[in-house]
């Protein structure tokens, strides 16, 4: 297939796809953590790793959306790695900050 004949218009759209659901999933685990740490009373531990837990999805909200409103040009750019380094950081806090709320 040629750059001609190639269709730029679903690429873009399975990428603001993949953005969204990882975007959901995140928000779930955000929710669920919150259950979690509120769960047994509001301990001064659990308070902390909800509240990071909050900025590491609100950072992870940002980059999606940035990414999401780009991936809406005709020529959408690609990912910085600066963009990609934050957009794992924050899931591996999200997971980590999960995980040290069960304990």
């Amino acid at each position: 297939m040629t750059a001609e004949e190639r269709d730029p218009g679903l690429q873009p759209e399975r990428t603001r796809l993949a953005w969204r659901r990882t975007t959901l999933s995140c928000t779930v685990v955000a929710l669920l953590a919150g259950k979690q740490a509120l769960h047994n009373g509001a301990t001064p531990a659990g308070m902390i790793a909800l509240s990071l837990s909050v900025l590491a999805w609100l950072g992870f909200l940002r980059v999606a959306n940035r990414r999401v409103q780009g991936m809406g040009t005709a020529r959408p750019r690609t990912l910085g790695s600066r963009e990609a380094l934050t957009a794992a950081a924050c899931t591996v806090a999200l997971a980590v900050f999960a995980a040290a709320m069960l304990f």
